[in-house]
């Protein structure tokens, strides 16, 4: 049963903001949008965007806008439902928005400084790539994700931890896209690319929940 919609003004300005990136992007560049929203479990875009790549290009920027907005919302919404919210404010919806820009922006600017202390620029590169098209992929799926739970039906712990598996398994078989594309490069480089791991695809995390938890 639908419930009925409160006032989410600002929230609601933000997906407009989102849907406005993403149809720009699909504007600028229809053909690369098209193979993009087939990435899951199809290597084509990755082959051919991943060869001719920047640190951030104006198409993956704009995605990257509905990443870091429809990340803080869909955040914001889950830590209300669990309780660690009373109220969702303008402030709070900033702050996540800037915090997770600047926390993927910086993560890997310290991942292209890593892979060239260990000489492996080339896997990195194209690992790196390929993370970021899923991570703009998975907020291509969280802004209808947001939109059904503000305006559509109400959550419940089932459904919420149903989205969260979805996004893991989307995020997961990204990271196998990689490892398989790469695996001979990584089993000769296996040594620097578990301590690559360990550096910066586990311990920030475990850094931020730790965070969130004191």
């Amino acid at each position: 049963m639908l419930r009925e919609v409160p006032s989410h003004t600002l929230i609601t300005i933000l997906m407009l903001v989102c849907l406005t990136a993403i149809a720009i992007a699909k504007r600028i560049a229809p053909k690369r949008f098209n193979e993009f929203i087939l990435i899951v479990g199809n290597s084509k875009y990755l082959k051919i965007y991943g060869k001719d790549q920047k640190f951030l290009d104006y198409y993956d920027g704009l995605l990257f806008i509905n990443l870091a907005v429809s990340g803080a919302i869909f955040c914001l919404l889950n830590m209300q439902f669990f309780g660690y919210l009373d109220i969702i404010n303008t402030t709070l919806i900033v702050q996540f928005i800037i915090g997770i820009a600047v926390f993927v922006l910086i993560k890997v600017l310290l991942e292209r400084l890593l892979a060239s202390l260990f000489q492996i620029d080339t896997i990195i590169d194209s690992y790196i790539f390929q993370k970021i098209s899923y991570k703009n992929y998975l907020g291509l799926l969280l802004l209808p994700i947001n939109a059904l739970l503000i305006f559509g039906i109400t959550p419940t712990k089932a459904l919420l931890y149903s989205i969260l598996i979805l996004l893991f398994l989307v995020n997961i078989s990204g990271l196998a896209t990689s490892y398989k594309t790469h695996q001979n490069e990584i089993k000769n480089n296996f040594f620097y690319f578990i301590l690559y791991l360990c550096a910066l695809e586990i311990a920030p995390y475990v850094i931020l929940y730790s965070v969130f938890n004191t």
